[in-house]
């Protein structure tokens, strides 16, 4: 079988990439470089010749899902709306209450691969040590997602600690009548004041 042309090589990578970034958010870091590549269909030896190691991937991978993240909920720049009014506007044209109705909901905790990294590499971002470009797009994640969701009435750290708390919490306890009430409650915190 003959080599894979650079189009052919870079359609691969990037295919890794987004695998990796809806594994990692469904089951963790932790997963293998071998069952990556399988679910990607490719051989486990082709990895090395796309990344320097699992870490350089890992990089790759959080950019990826927040730049997904991103275009999904946040508000697009320049958005004509007013951050203080609550009515923020995202780029798929939600307001901060649909944004905050699609985050608590039942489809998003139950779909951890295409949810937030926020809540999705949580566990592997609070065990990670050292400084990693990782921890770097996590950070800013977080900011620009708190700066987001500001409003005149409520701060966005606080409404970001509040929504991404709710999801890990309302996943780990799936399938029991707390994690609907953990949801609930946590929308109605959020829009109470909206």
């Amino acid at each position: 079988m003959g080599r894979a042309s650079k189009a052919q090589a870079q359609e691969n990578r990037q295919r890794v990439v987004e695998t990796a970034s809806r594994l990692f958010r469904e089951q963790g870091t932790q997963v293998s470089v071998a069952d990556l590549m399988k679910a990607v269909g490719l051989t486990h030896g082709g990895f090395y010749k796309q990344f320097a190691s699992k870490e350089a991937l890992v990089d790759e991978a959080t950019a990826h899902a927040f730049e997904q993240f991103t275009r999904q909920y946040l508000p697009a720049s320049g958005s004509d709306s007013d951050p203080d009014s609550g009515d923020t506007a995202t780029q798929e044209g939600r307001t901060q209450e649909e944004l905050i109705d699609v985050y608590l909901s039942a489809e998003h905790r139950d779909n951890a691969a295409d949810g937030c990294p926020l809540a999705g590499f949580a566990p592997d971002r609070a065990r990670a040590t050292g400084d990693s470009e990782a921890h770097r797009v996590y950070a800013q994640g977080a900011r620009d997602f708190a700066e987001a969701l500001a409003t005149e009435e409520q701060d966005g750290l606080a409404r970001l600690s509040t929504l991404v708390g709710a999801l890990t919490l309302a996943r780990a306890t799936k399938g029991t009548p707390i994690s609907d009430e953990i949801l609930d409650a946590a929308r109605a915190a959020l829009t109470e004041s909206d």
